[in-house]
């Protein structure tokens, strides 16, 4: 068995790149603030930026990932010592990030359900108030691990 592990299919890469790079935030958010902030040239201005920062930086991080084999942090201290500090800043990033779309992600479960039962949305402020969104909480990081 090699002691490098490697993605199962590139589809599996793909889908994961993906979900990193959109995330929820775009999901949720970007309708609202195109139809604000002026439509198309909106979409426009957000492309642009998204292919001057986002690509770098993704091709940066997957081209070291590959150039390494290591983990993010083993990864940034073959470059130096001193950037070691980076790739745990990212481990770090990816942690806090996962803390809250977890939550999140037991929303939306919650919410499917709802619609698939009863075809209508969940009183939010009872569903929060009660002890049920940490439940959907586990189930949403079950799924995750699975």
């Amino acid at each position: 068995m090699s002691k490098n592990k490697q993605w199962a299919s590139k589809l599996g890469f793909i889908m994961a790149t993906a979900g990193a790079a959109i995330g929820l935030g775009n999901l949720w958010k970007f309708p609202y603030l195109m139809g604000k902030n002026g439509g198309f040239p909106f979409l426009v201005a957000y492309l642009f930026f998204i292919v001057l920062l986002g690509l770098p930086v993704m091709i940066t991080e997957m081209s070291l990932g590959r150039k390494t084999r290591h983990d993010p942090v083993q990864a940034y201290a073959d470059i130096h010592p001193h950037a070691r500090i980076v790739g745990i800043f990212g481990v770090l990033a990816a942690f806090i990030i996962l803390s809250y779309y977890s939550v999140i992600g037991g929303w939306i479960l919650k919410y499917i359900a709802s619609y698939v039962t009863t075809a209508a949305a969940p009183d939010f402020d009872a569903f929060i108030g009660s002890s049920e969104p940490v439940i959907w909480h586990i189930v949403f990081m079950a799924a995750t691990i699975a």
